[in-house]
């Protein structure tokens, strides 16, 4: 059964319309669903409840160029809603002027239930998420100051804002909170593998994707765990340095040696759709990432501990069990989430 967390209806009363007409604004909750397979939320929904005209506006936010240099570059421009708000096919992120990053677009989904954001956790919380790309050189190039300066001049968003928030300001908080008042509602919970836990309707596996479950609850349900598919730890998984980008993960924000090569666990809902695969994009397809699993890994230093055990390397994966890993995982594409048009692009 869905537990629902319900959020207090906003009533807005205000005076001095553009027309100098008194008017009454109701801004409706939207009711945040916690599927029945999911853990509970990380995200203070008290602090930020969503609702209609919220949602609206973090939305118009996350796909206008205005929150980049040049105009042009968007969240939604690296995030597309078709591969699950990915880049799909750029091995990097690129943004203004071309720009490359060195980095793989991440998904976006169920960030309510995150605990950390980006592949070096660069920040835990999600309204301080977006600062890190509009501020990258490479993505979107902007000071939050400007791109504040050009909402402000919009109609449209002072119009927005004031129906949005108690206090009507277009402040950076109320910017942030309406990008994540959008991010939230992005829930991925309705794939053929939930519809099978949860015994709906449609969630019939086939032997294969049973046997592929079973290999992966016992080959990598360790870091890929719960029904979110990631424990939001950040490991070195055994990739061989790309000496070129000299990208350290997570040591990068900690300062800690232990924690060179270390990146985030990404979750693997919709993965079916989101290649290239690693942080940096180095695999093509899904049949790569299990051979490097099983024959490709590096024995460094920060090396993952489930991925040496008994002075053996790697997960002992046979053609039959990639095989039916894939079918697996297959299963945990959401076609209701990548068609929603709540969240498609005006």
């Amino acid at each position: 059964m869905v537990r629902l967390i319900s959020v207090l209806s906003i009533i807005f009363l205000f005076s001095c319309s553009p027309d100098n007409e008194e008017y009454v604004k109701v801004d409706k909750p939207l009711n945040f669903q916690i599927p029945a397979n999911f853990p509970a939320t990380v995200y203070d929904l008290e602090a930020n409840p969503p609702t209609e005209i919220g949602f609206e506006l973090g939305k118009k936010l996350f796909y206008d160029g205005k929150l980049s240099s040049n105009g042009v570059i968007s969240c939604g421009f690296c995030h597309e809603q078709k591969t699950a708000f990915t880049h799909h096919g750029h091995q990097f992120s690129h943004g203004i002027e071309g720009r490359e990053g060195t980095r793989n677009t991440p998904s976006i989904q169920n960030a309510a239930f995150m605990k950390a954001f980006t592949w070096d956790g660069a920040t835990n919380h999600l309204d301080l998420f977006p600062i890190i790309p509009i501020t990258n050189e490479v993505e979107m190039g902007e000071t939050m100051t400007n791109v504040l300066e050009k909402i402000k001049e919009d109609k449209e968003y002072q119009q927005l804002f004031t129906s949005a928030f108690e206090d009507g300001e277009v402040n950076f908080e109320n910017f942030f909170k309406a990008l994540s008042q959008f991010m939230v509602m992005m829930v991925s919970s309705n794939s053929k593998y939930d519809k099978y836990v949860r015994n709906e309707i449609n969630g019939e596996f086939s032997e294969e994707e049973k046997q592929g479950l079973l290999v992966f609850q016992e080959k990598c349900a360790s870091c890929h765990s719960t029904d979110l598919f990631t424990d939001d730890s950040f490991r070195n998984n055994g990739l061989p340095p790309n000496l070129k980008l000299d990208d350290f993960g997570r040591a990068l924000v900690t300062g800690a040696e232990s924690d060179k090569y270390k990146f985030k666990v990404p979750s693997l809902r919709n993965v079916a759709l989101t290649e290239p695969y690693m942080h940096d994009g180095r695999f093509g397809s899904l049949e790569a990432v299990l051979d490097f699993y099983s024959d490709g890994i590096s024995d460094l230093p920060t090396l993952d501990k489930e991925l040496k055990k008994e002075n053996s390397l790697g997960l002992a994966l046979s053609t039959t069990d990639k095989n039916v890993l894939i079918a697996f995982l297959n299963t945990l594409t959401d076609e209701e989430y990548i068609n929603d048009e709540r969240f498609s692009e005006y």
